[in-house]
């Protein structure tokens, strides 16, 4: 029972959120399903954060490396739940005037509001501006001239980078819009750095992406089939796999 009533479970509720896309009857129990969910979701919420205290209290106890982090990360964690839960700084709703807590805790000039604008954001503008030199930095290694296929796919990313830039316009913008001898139609201009880079991405770059996206989508309705069936059983758990 342990294990059939859960996958039963799951197998129903996702054959009618599937029926949703189908069967217009399937719509309101597709919106029960999803009720249930965010329902589910809040105690998943509940448990996430007793497991981060739990976890960074132990680093912080036994003072291992990095532990002053732990101590930042439940501060954060605190200060942020308290503003959210109590909505600090919120104002009344309008159509509500009577009740304090009636305003969205998202509201500008909230004190969640300002958390997310002035500390939130900068600090992940800052995070994903450091990660551009890391990625330089795996691109410098990955574009290393090694073989054949390496060297096609170093020139192909220094077109596309140049013709991204004004040196890609001062490098090639001299050439002429003229046609070239023996050619039917061909110009010197075509050969633009800026006009490559678009070739490039229209005719090359953006086949491959439709092409990986349709494998992602074939093998998101796979593995989602075996969750239906029953067949992929890890989300009950490693004891519960046989």
């Amino acid at each position: 029972m342990k294990r059939t009533i859960p996958l039963l479970i799951s197998a129903v509720t996702g054959f009618v959120l599937i029926g949703t896309a189908f069967i217009p009857k399937f719509v309101d129990w597709g919106n029960d399903a999803m009720a249930w969910f965010n329902i589910l979701a809040a105690f998943a919420f509940i448990l996430g954060g007793g497991n981060l205290l739990k976890m960074q209290l132990k680093k912080i106890s036994a003072q291992q490396a990095g532990w002053g982090y732990s101590a930042i990360t439940l501060i954060a964690f605190f200060i942020t739940l308290v503003v959210g839960l109590f909505k600090v700084g919120v104002h009344p709703n309008v159509n509500f005037p009577e009740y304090a807590w009636s305003g969205d805790y998202l509201e500008e000039g909230s004190v969640f509001w300002w958390l997310f604008e002035y500390i939130f954001y900068p600090l992940s503008a800052t995070m994903f501006a450091l990660l551009a030199f890391y990625i330089s930095s795996a691109a410098f290694r990955a574009f290393r001239a090694k073989n054949t296929e390496a060297t096609i796919l170093l020139l192909i990313a220094v077109i596309v980078l140049l013709g991204r830039t004004y040196a890609g316009v001062w490098l090639t913008g001299w050439l002429p819009n003229e046609p070239i001898l023996g050619s039917s139609g061909i110009t010197y201009s075509d050969f633009h750095l800026p006009h490559l880079s678009e070739i490039i991405m229209e005719y090359f770059t953006t086949p491959g992406m439709r092409a990986i996206t349709i494998g992602i989508a074939l093998g998101v309705a796979s593995t989602s089939l075996k969750v239906l069936l029953g067949v992929d059983r890890s989300y009950l758990g490693s004891d519960q796999e046989a």
